[in-house]
């Protein structure tokens, strides 16, 4: 198994990502640490990780308070003895389909703020405990993308471009200590866009259609090279972007 006896924390691990990245890495070994603000989903996540023979744990922890994340942190080191792979999917308070020039400056900033906070304290977080053990891996997810026409994103973009120039500074700084940096980046996911969703047939095809694959990716695509970017596999990558946008994006 690619991740046997270590242990990953997941933000946001109730959510469609989380869970694929969850059981991604249960099934590679990983005992998982799923953290999000309420405990529905995260059970649910638990109960699919248990039920395909993995080890899952759950804490309702707010990632955007700085005390809760380093808590849970030490608590996770205290119980596993070391903190491996640390990844960070919570919801980024988006504010999609009113134009720039019709926005407030509170909706614009909404996700910048939101995502720039949260992804700053948990890398952190677990970057102070990695350099400590000599190891560890840090993923990202959403990476820097062109603005999309006909859609009226907000701060989305920016606040992804924003947490890539972070990522790429931790990761200049971490290596020395044997810790990475990786980001995950799709061309959108088409099974999180709920059914029935105003628009959904449209944001699909244009989602497929701009693949050279002529699919999207997937969430088990995602768990999986999750899972492979946290491994011993991906030892010499780190400060990269792992594509999997199946040609969306050309590098």
């Amino acid at each position: 198994m690619l991740l046997a006896n270590r242990s990953a924390i997941i933000y946001g691990g109730g959510g469609g990502v989380g869970t694929a990245v969850a059981r991604g890495f249960a099934r590679e070994g990983a005992t998982v640490h799923l953290v999000g603000r309420t405990a529905g989903p995260l059970e649910r996540t638990a109960e699919l990780v248990r039920g395909e023979g993995g080890t899952a744990h759950t804490a309702l922890v707010d990632a955007l308070d700085e005390a809760a994340v380093e808590a849970h942190a030490d608590a996770v080191v205290a119980d596993r003895g070391s903190l491996d792979v640390s990844m960070n999917l919570v919801s980024m308070n988006d504010v999609q389909g009113t134009p720039l020039l019709e926005m407030s400056f509170d909706d614009f900033d909404s996700p910048i703020r939101t995502w720039v906070r949260t992804n700053f304290l948990t890398a952190r977080a677990a970057a102070r405990r990695m350099v400590e053990q000599g190891r560890g891996v840090i993923l990202f997810f959403g990476g820097d993308g062109d603005p999309v026409r006909g859609y009226h994103l907000g701060g989305l973009q920016v606040a992804f471009s924003a947490v890539e120039a972070f990522r790429r500074t931790l990761a200049s700084e971490v290596g020395g200590y044997g810790v990475r940096a990786l980001t995950l980046r799709t061309g959108g996911i088409v099974e999180s866009i709920p059914e029935g969703f105003e628009g959904r047939e449209k944001i699909v095809g244009d989602i497929v259609g701009s693949t050279m694959l002529g699919r999207a990716a997937t969430f088990e695509d995602v768990g999986r090279v999750a899972a492979f970017a946290a491994s011993d596999h991906a030892a010499a990558m780190t400060a990269t972007t792992l594509n999997i946008s199946a040609g969306t994006m050309v590098d």
